[in-house]
């Protein structure tokens, strides 16, 4: 039975203060609206291309590159934005790898050093978000845990999904309240993942 740290199993909850200093520039234009689209394979392939792009460039500096993220579900609806964790051993020293992630295409929209040291750039096109964590965050162990139980438990996978599509039509005027809308239901989901190993989250 596997046990996790409290840092895994309890959501993380950033102060206002805190959430008011993170956007670095412009939002990107995919934050004005949300829309959900049925799965596409393609979105796996969009990845993997990626993928292999940052390994070109970043190297021996990567630790692990995970497709995470609605995307990452076969069979998901979902918005056509690819997220990605990228793992590399410290976040805090943004030349080693900002600059090279920027002639990449990619621009910082977020800086949160508060929330186990995140960054998040997107890509020219705004239709990839990359999560840059370091090694020892929990955050991306959450991710890997919600995708891995979407892909194997089609009942939650489909009420994630029904969810999401209501939701986007009911913040559909305040598209920035979708993310906070959709926290019931995958705590919901994460308290049936926990009790699944054993862990009881806070």
């Amino acid at each position: 039975m596997t046990e996790y740290p409290p840092e895994v199993t309890q959501r993380f909850h950033g102060t206002p203060e805190q959430m008011a200093t993170a956007l670095v520039g412009e939002p990107p234009r995919r934050w004005e609206s949300i829309v959900i689209e049925d799965y596409d394979p393609v979105w796996a392939d969009r990845f993997a291309a990626a993928s292999s792009s940052l390994h070109d460039v970043l190297g021996d500096l990567i630790i692990d590159v995970e497709h995470v993220g609605s995307t990452s579900v076969p069979g998901l609806a979902a918005k056509p934005v690819i997220d990605i964790d990228l793992l590399i051993a410290d976040t805090a020293d943004e030349s080693r790898y900002i600059p090279t992630l920027e002639r990449l295409g990619y621009r910082l929209v977020l800086r949160e050093p508060w929330w186990h040291g995140h960054r998040m750039l997107v890509n020219s096109a705004e239709d990839i978000n990359l999560h840059v964590w370091p090694q020892a965050a929990p955050e991306p162990v959450r991710h890997r845990l919600f995708r891995d139980w979407l892909r194997s438990h089609s009942e939650d996978r489909e009420l994630y999904a029904s969810t999401k599509r209501r939701l986007a039509r009911d913040t559909a005027h305040h598209p920035s309240d979708y993310s906070l809308a959709k926290n019931d239901v995958i705590d919901a989901i994460f308290a049936r993942i926990f009790a699944a190993t054993g862990e009881v989250p806070a």
